[in-house]
């Protein structure tokens, strides 16, 4: 059978999809427009402005499903920056993501899309949220086994928050930056078990208090980028009965999106959290599960200060494996050239 040779006047996006700790990752070869600007949150603001439908086209149904999430490799935006990156998932553009930065780093060295720089053995990344630092793990045959990333600094912005949501009632959570602002709530106040069969109740409650926090909480970075002034999910968390045991989360974002990994900027906002309240000390690791067991390790690696406020620098540690080559086409004449989500 000879290979299909689609027309000339055909859209078509070549992706590597990876998994992070079972969190899909579709890193984009090639296909998108160039994106100029002075700095990342330039370009993710073109990206969003002018771009949204390619976004659209690789996450959405049929080519992906309401979890899918993205990685556009970028030129940097810094004089020193190796590479930049763009997020996107079901609903737009993120600032941050942990589980993409394993994913995108693990790929990009294994499938040779770039290379550690001569004399390092880190790639230092330009996010919307500012510069990450992986450093990837090479094994015996050459092949990323790990990477860790420092990641940008992390705070506890609001403790003890009190909502009012519908069906729900008032519940008490933590608001956090990790690269995005989550609502972290302790799963056993509003009567959730992380566990894979109380997916659809986690989705719910999710969506149900990430309304009735931005409606309740202003969120303002005090680095004063007000791009990055948006509440992006919450953080349901269970606290290990024993103390060598593992903590649990699972983080709802953008449109009801369910992260099967423990989240990178999720565990970082907790390491912010933890440290604040003295419970994890500079040096200290915190191994955390997802709602299907994964894990990652996150160490508060220093303090630092962000606008006058206190704050952490975590550094994050997971694996990520190749799932899949892609060539995406669009026919012009297919209806559905945006894609869809149903849930």
């Amino acid at each position: 059978m000879s290979p299909f040779s689609p027309p000339p006047d055909w859209l078509r996006l070549r992706t590597l999809d990876l998994h992070t700790c079972g969190e899909p990752l579709r890193i984009v070869l090639d296909g998108f427009p160039e994106l100029p600007g002075a700095t990342i949150l330039e370009r993710r603001r073109l990206a969003r402005e002018r771009w949204d439908h390619l976004r659209r086209l690789l996450m959405l149904e049929p080519r992906g499903h309401a979890d899918m999430y993205g990685a556009l490799p970028l030129p940097s935006a810094t004089p020193d920056g190796d590479l930049g990156v763009l997020f996107l998932h079901n609903a737009g553009w993120s600032t941050m993501c942990g589980h993409g930065i394993i994913g995108l780093v693990t790929g990009g060295l294994d499938a040779g899309l770039f290379a550690l720089p001569p004399g390092r053995g880190d790639l230092r990344i330009d996010t919307p949220a500012g510069r990450v630092t992986a450093t990837p793990r090479i094994g015996g045959g050459g092949r990323v086994e790990s990477v860790s990333f420092r990641n940008v600094p992390s705070f506890l912005a609001a403790a003890g928050i009190e909502v009012e949501a519908p069906g729900v009632g008032r519940v008490r959570g933590d608001l956090a930056f990790g690269g995005a602002f989550y609502f972290y709530v302790e799963a056993s106040s509003v009567g959730l078990r992380l566990v894979p069969e109380e997916y659809p109740r986690i989705v719910d409650l999710g969506r149900r208090l990430k309304a009735a926090c931005r409606a309740r909480q202003p969120i303002r970075h005090p680095a004063g980028e007000t791009d990055l002034d948006f509440l992006y999910g919450v953080i349901f968390t269970a606290r290990p009965a024993a103390a060598a045991a593992p903590w649990r989360e699972v983080c709802v974002f953008a449109d009801g999106e369910v992260d099967r990994s423990p989240t990178g900027t999720g565990v970082s906002g907790l390491a912010a959290i933890l440290h604040a309240r003295g419970e994890l000390p500079v040096g200290r690791t915190l191994r955390v599960e997802s709602l299907i067991g994964t894990a990652f390790a996150v160490t508060v690696a220093e303090t630092v200060r962000v606008g006058g406020r206190s704050a952490v620098v975590p550094e994050v540690e997971g694996r990520a494996w190749i799932t899949g080559r892609h060539e995406f086409l669009l026919d012009p004449s297919d209806p559905l050239p945006d894609g869809f989500l149903l849930r």
